[in-house]
């Protein structure tokens, strides 16, 4: 397949710059395992969810990411983390007029630097003298998505983030995740609801365009995940029960169909670069809980090879017509798997 055959023409007013006034207000498009299109509300996802489905969520945490500073030269820079790689050293793309080199230093505050180590193709190993973490929650700006247009407020800082959110190391927020509040997660819990946790950092490159003509000539960036053996030991039982896996947007679905390339799903930690398309066959998830994607994006073909090509465009058409809203802040579908 070609990467054209992902291309779709979408109205400016329909990027959502701004959350729904109350977490969870959004539209829900449901698209079952036939192809066939309900318009809900997010708030009607209790009703169509089964008890002993289980919620597999990712409970990353965005971190304050993009830096800004100076090179010794006065030249302005600008940061953003990709990975926080130890206590003191991170990877990052960098925005300057000239790139810095190696053995060079940043500026980022009278008292705060980071030493430039080494290039690693489009990123830079960078060294901070205090740790990064410490740092990124001191000067650090949230990471917003470059198609949303406004300075990050501390609204921002709430709401581009789930109310599980645990494990800080997130450059983006698992946006599926975005749409449930604790009242939400009580009611499910209420009615047979199993919830199971994954951790998959999300990385910049889930931004980053797809520059092949073709599917198979494309390099996806990798991220770190962990399964937890109380997920895999939850995902067994709703197997035994007759229930559904349900993972909770396309982060948490990679890390689990990660973990189970090899057959069996096994817990621990691990890096993946698994690239899901159409003709990929699903060894863990049963339906998926995820927002609307963009043009071209790798996460499209994701959910093309989830719910079927042929559906998933007449989602989207059907989507824009009655004007959903779209990306990180934007509405939600509920996804089933369609047949094989």
């Amino acid at each position: 397949m070609q990467v054209s055959d992902f291309d779709f023409d979408l109205p400016d007013e329909l990027i959502a710059q701004l959350p729904p006034t109350v977490r969870g207000g959004s539209r829900l498009l449901h698209v079952d395992a036939t192809g066939m299109r309900h318009d809900r509300w997010f708030r009607d996802l209790p009703a169509l969810l089964r008890a002993d489905d289980l919620l597999v969520m990712n409970d990353t945490r965005v971190i304050k990411a993009r830096l800004f500073g100076h090179k010794d030269s006065g030249g302005k820079v600008e940061l953003l983390v990709e990975r926080v790689s130890a206590e003191f050293e991170a990877l990052a793309f960098i925005r300057a007029s000239h790139a810095p080199k190696p053995g060079s230093r940043i500026m980022l505050a009278d008292d705060v630097w980071a030493d430039v180590l080494a290039r690693q193709d489009d990123l830079t190993q960078l060294r901070f003298q205090r740790p990064v973490l410490e740092v990124l929650e001191q000067l650090g700006q949230l990471p917003l998505p470059p198609y949303i247009t406004h300075t990050p407020t501390a609204d921002d800082e709430a709401r581009y983030q789930t109310v599980y959110a645990d494990e800080p190391g997130a450059v983006a927020a698992p946006t599926a995740g975005l749409h449930f509040d604790d009242a939400m997660l009580a009611a499910l819990r209420e009615q047979g609801v199993r919830t199971a946790q994954v951790t998959l950092h999300v990385g910049a490159g889930t931004f980053q365009p797809v520059r092949v003509d073709h599917l198979a000539d494309h390099k996806m960036h990798s991220e770190r995940y962990t399964i937890p053996q109380a997920t895999v030991d939850a995902i067994r039982a709703t197997r035994t029960r007759g229930g559904r896996v349900v993972a909770v947007g396309t982060t948490s679905l990679r890390a689990l169909e990660a973990a189970a390339q090899h057959g069996e799903l096994h817990a621990g930690s691990n890096e993946t670069d698994i690239f899901i398309t159409p003709g990929y066959h699903f060894k863990v998830v049963d339906a998926l809980i995820t927002n609307f994607h963009l043009p071209k994006s790798t996460l499209l073909m994701l959910v093309s090879a989830f719910a079927g090509f042929d559906s998933i465009r007449a989602a989207y058409a059907h989507a824009i017509a009655e004007r959903y809203r779209f990306f990180s802040y934007g509405d939600a579908m509920l996804l089933e798997r369609s047949s094989p």
